[in-house]
């Protein structure tokens, strides 16, 4: 299996032939190094509806007609924009042909801002996203605060790639991420959602000496870094 960062929390995956991508935020992203019409997916996952997580995920999925799967409300818009999707939503999960996709709760909001006109439109509740491929278990935790259930997450699945939230001011700070990291009990974090803009700034690499510190196994992927698992 090979994961390859876009910076901010998009991940793009390869798994035995099958192509996906989380949170495809691109253009508009100065930690991007890809343009969307170079991305070449199957699948494209969608943890909530902020324009930095949807992102250019309609531009993709028409481009390679691929799926969105995302939670129900989300998934809903995305199919009346034109997008091939399928919808989920929290506790709930479905085997698809590269492996089966769980959402769980997040603690965040969800919602696309239209500028011009002034209006939030409201795409249900955010999640984050249990991704079981083969043997391994990844969980993209999304934009969330702590929450004390990330303990029964790690009890009930355990998880192999953690990618933790850790800009702070929206989302986990670094050490409530810290805290998430322990309770997730994952064989290796990943720090993502952070360094993209100015309010999100944080020492990434700090935060992995603080794991390790821990007896946790982390690692800073750079933005368009690809590591095999």
């Amino acid at each position: 299996m090979k994961i390859h960062y876009h910076g901010h929390s998009c991940f793009e995956i390869h798994h035995e032939g099958h192509r996906l991508i989380i949170d495809p935020f691109l253009r508009g992203n100065p930690m991007a190094k890809a343009d969307p019409k170079d991305i070449k997916v199957d699948y494209v996952l969608l943890t909530h509806g902020h324009g930095d997580h949807v992102g250019d995920a309609l531009e993709i999925a028409k481009n390679n007609d691929a799926t969105v799967i995302a939670p129900n409300e989300l998934a809903v818009w995305m199919g009346w924009q034109g997008a091939k999707i399928h919808p989920l939503h929290i506790g709930g999960s479905y085997a698809f042909p590269f492996g089966r996709v769980k959402l769980t709760q997040a603690f965040h909001g969800s919602g696309f801002t239209v500028d011009d006109r002034k209006e939030i439109i409201y795409l249900g509740m955010p999640a984050g996203i249990l991704l079981m491929l083969g043997d391994k278990t990844i969980y993209h935790a999304g934009d969330t605060g702590l929450f004390s259930d990330m303990k029964l997450i790690g009890e009930r699945h355990p998880v192999d790639i953690a990618m933790l939230p850790i800009g702070d001011n929206f989302t986990m700070g670094p050490e409530d991420a810290l805290t998430a990291a322990e309770w997730v009990k994952a064989k290796w974090v990943i720090p993502m959602h952070y360094n993209t803009f100015p309010l999100i700034e944080q020492d990434a690499h700090a935060f992995v000496r603080n794991l390790e510190a821990k007896g946790i196994k982390g690692v800073v992927m750079e933005s368009g870094e690809t590591r095999e698992w």
